[in-house]
């Protein structure tokens, strides 16, 4: 199957009253975990690249190869979108000109004014070429490949600002943050989310920052409107624990040093684990 744009799975997710994984990729490895683990479970899926990212693999051009490749190898027949992540004005267009079927633009650290603006002009090359396009009022806490955000909460107004410039989903803050929730995190502001979707209408909301959330307030925010949630530190967190534990435990040496398939194979077990168990949780199990 072809790469999509991720219109038509959110749009199911949001009248199912369900979530499709957005899972960051970094390298090969993932890309294949997630591939085949959305497979087996029948699940839609979104493959999300940071700029970051896009730069470690060699750009744009080179992802969308790779992942082309992999749908046609191993024969992926469920719905897939690759999508650029918080991505800036000049990273959203490198990305539709590379071949990617969904972008992100973060514009949330403009004033609204540029935000809209910005956010026009990409909506209307987006529907030109029949990719997905998401859109950011009120910044995500922590930080992501060097795009820092406060944790703002979005204004419901400001968001349907941006939902009538024709987005096909948006990502509005309500507490959430990147990387690992601290400790005195207050959790999300549902009140938030609740006046976003009584704004912003059918439109599918995202979920930035899903690792650490508990499972009922992922629930509760699938059930006022949230139809994508993105995982990322939690698989790399997996990925990393697994790998540091083959490593002590000093398989694979033979006086040859470490084969690299053999040496990412336990990290690469342990997305797929992350990503089944998210994908149960969102509720896209099946759904593809």
């Amino acid at each position: 199957m072809a790469l999509v744009s991720a219109k038509e799975m959110l749009t199911k997710a949001k009248e199912g009253k369900y979530a499709v994984g957005q899972f960051n990729i970094n390298n090969l490895e993932w890309t294949k975990a997630i591939l085949l683990t959305a497979e087996e479970l029948r699940s839609p899926v979104i493959l999300g690249v940071s700029e970051g990212a896009g730069k470690y693999m060699c750009g744009y051009k080179t992802v969308v190869g790779m992942v082309n490749g992999m749908l046609e190898e191993l024969n992926i027949t469920v719905p897939v979108a690759l999508h650029l992540d918080h991505g800036s004005y000049e990273g959203a267009k490198a990305c539709i000109e590379a071949g990617f079927s969904s972008v992100m633009f973060d514009g949330s650290h403009y004033p609204i004014e540029e935000n809209v603006e910005k956010t026009k002009e990409l909506v209307a090359i987006c529907n030109e070429k029949g990719l997905s396009i998401e859109a950011e009022v009120g910044s995500i806490g922590g930080e992501e490949d060097g795009v820092i955000g406060a944790g703002e909460c979005a204004d419901p107004e400001e968001c349907k600002a941006i939902a009538d410039l024709g987005v096909t989903m948006l990502a509005a803050g309500i507490g959430n943050i990147h990387g690992k929730y601290p400790e005195n995190w207050a959790g999300l502001s549902f009140e938030t989310l609740d006046a976003v979707q009584q704004k912003t209408g059918s439109m599918p909301l995202v979920l930035h920052g899903g690792t650490g959330i508990p499972e009922d307030m992922i629930k509760k925010a699938i059930s006022l409107g949230v139809a994508k949630i993105n995982v990322n530190t939690e698989c790399q967190l997996s990925f990393a624990a697994a790998t540091r534990e083959y490593i002590e435990a000093g398989k694979d040496k033979e006086g040859k040093g470490f084969d690299p398939r053999k040496l990412l194979a336990p990290g690469t077990e342990a997305i797929k684990a992350t990503v089944k168990e998210k994908m149960e949780l969102f509720g896209s199990v099946g759904k593809a």
